[in-house]
Parts: structure tokens; C-alpha cells; sequence
């Protein structure tokens, strides 16, 4: 597993040596900025899994640093700040802040806190991540509203169907066996003939041809099932 990029955002040397040993003993890869600006420019450079950023800083202070980082990437940021004030935290969180820790602190909570970002966050990917769109030439699959698109007009199709279409084309890459599929879509309790799958399979490639689509994106492989193939990859 990859190392969790963190940056640390604080004009403070003290602070940013603190958190930088607390947080590479707890295996982090760290990047440093002592100003707003210079935050910004490391996150247009490096990927960034988790910002934390101080908030009484020259310059740029962390209100406007916040904001700015927001309209280029949604990473987590945790606002680490002696101001206690509860209008400033509410302040911090309205502005894009997804956490709010005052000092003093206790590092082992602010790692706690940082590893739980961090989980939510790569959740929060997987879901969006499953309800992207895949569009291919003259085909397009909406997961999120479970429609197909050919041409753009939308094609009917069963939730069965529509699944199997689904799943072969987000593992593009994969040769599924019909007992794959059977197991997937149908469940492990299915005691039917795994010829279900042809059945579905031929009512997709009917639907899409009917609907305009020139080419059937779902091919056979021969000894071993189905896989999603499209001559536009997805984008």
C-alpha cells in the first residue's frame, strides 16, 4: 500500500517539524509550505491525499487558502489553528474545511482524525467512482440512473440485462466465464441453467443493434464467456 500524501501548511518551522515527526513515524509521505501560495503551487504539482493547513499565516491566510484550494481539488483539509472561537469553526467548515482542531492538541488524535478523513475520503471516490458515466462511441451507460444510451436516444433494457451490460463494461479488461456471471448477477442460491447468460447476452446485442448501435460491444470468447468490447475506450 501507498504511502498517504500529506501537507502540512503552516508559517511556523516549530508546528510543521512537530507534525512532520508525528505523522512520518505513522508512515506518511510529507510535503511542507509555510504560506498559502506556496500550498497552492504544491497541490497543482503533487497529488495530495490530505492537507493540513494553519490559519494565521501572512500573506494568504488559511480562510483564503481554503477557498482557493477548493476550486482546484476537493482533498480533505483539516484547519489546525489557535483560534477557538466556535463562529470560526463554523467559519472554517462553510468555507470547504472538512475538519477543524485547535491547538494544543493531542498528535494522536490529529492523526486519528487525518486516517479518518482519509477513509472517508476514498470512500467517497468509490462511490463516485461507480456512479460515473461511461460513454463509448454511439453508446453511452449511465450507472447512477440505470440507462442506457444509444445515439442518444435512450434502449430499454431489463435491470438483469442492464446489469450484465454494467459489469462487463466496467472490467473492460476481463474475460468473464457464464458461472461468473451467474454468480454475480444471479447469486450463489441460483440453481438455473448458466445459460441464462446467453439468453441475456443476445437480448443486449438485439436491443443495441435495433436501437442504431454499429458494432456489438459484447464479444464472445470463445472456451470462456463474454467480455465488453468498444471501439472508443470509455473517457
Amino acid at each position: 500500500m501507498s504511502q498517504p500524501r500529506l501537507l502540512l501548511v503552516d508559517d511556523e518551522w516549530n508546528m510543521r517539524n512537530l507534525l512532520r515527526i508525528y505523522f512520518k513515524k505513522e508512515g506518511f509521505e510529507i510535503k511542507e509550505a509555510s504560506s498559502g501560495h506556496e500550498a497552492l503551487a504544491i497541490i497543482q504539482q503533487h497529488p495530495i491525499d490530505i492537507v493540513i493547513l494553519d490559519i494565521m499565516m501572512p500573506g494568504m491566510d488559511g480562510w483564503e487558502a481554503c477557498r482557493a484550494i477548493r476550486e482546484h481539488t476537493p482533498v480533505p483539509v483539516i484547519m489546525l489553528t489557535a483560534r477557538s472561537d466556535t463562529q470560526d469553526k463554523v467559519q472554517g467548515l462553510q468555507i470547504g474545511a472538512d475538519d477543524y482542531v485547535t491547538k494544543p492538541f493531542e498528535p494522536d488524535e490529529l492523526v486519528a482524525r487525518v486516517r479518518a478523513l482519509l477513509r472517508r475520503s476514498s470512500l467517497s471516490q468509490s462511490a463516485r467512482d461507480e456512479a460515473q458515466m461511461l460513454p463509448f462511441e454511439g453508446l453511452k451507460i449511465d450507472p447512477e440512473a440505470r440507462e442506457v444510451y444509444v445515439q442518444g436516444r435512450r434502449v430499454e433494457f431489463t435491470p438483469k440485462e442492464f446489469d450484465l451490460l454494467l459489469l462487463t463494461a466496467r472490467h473492460r479488461e476481463r474475460a468473464f466465464s457464464r458461472e461468473d456471471l451467474v454468480i454475480r448477477l444471479w447469486g450463489y442460491e441460483y440453481s438455473g441453467d448458466s445459460r441464462v447468460v446467453d439468453t441475456h447476452v443476445k437480448n443486449i446485442r438485439v436491443k443495441l443493434h435495433r436501437a442504431g448501435l454499429p458494432y456489438s460491444p459484447l464479444q464472445t470468447v470463445w472456451g470462456v464467456g463474454y467480455k465488453f468490447q468498444a471501439p472508443g475506450a470509455a473517457l
